[in-house]
């Protein structure tokens, strides 16, 4: 198993355009044997504390292997939507690990 830690900051403005995107490629995970276990928006509220940019969301996703996880970055579905994603992210930090 790989898991995969994605914080994601949007673009102010542009909440409804990464909805968009995210309504096409959260599913296609389940297609390359992975799993969204979370999917936190997490309200200022919910930081104790912290010494970086506060995220717009959380993602936590398990994949069966290394090459499901490149399969799903590479579907060609996704793809077509990665506008969305570019239009709406202005950046993201992606963590990959394993279970311990």
């Amino acid at each position: 198993m790989i898991y995969i830690t994605q914080l994601i900051y949007i673009r102010e403005g542009q909440e409804k355009t990464f909805h968009e995107f995210e309504d096409v490629a959260i599913p296609i995970i389940a297609k390359y044997n992975g799993k969204l276990l979370l999917r936190v928006r997490p309200g200022e509220d919910a930081f104790i504390e912290s010494g970086i940019d506060k995220p717009y969301e959380i993602h936590l996703v398990e994949f069966d292997s290394e090459q499901g996880f490149k399969n799903f970055m590479l579907d060609e579905e996704r793809k077509k939507f990665l506008h969305l994603k570019e239009q709406s992210i202005r950046s993201s930090v992606l963590y990959k690990g394993l279970k311990v």
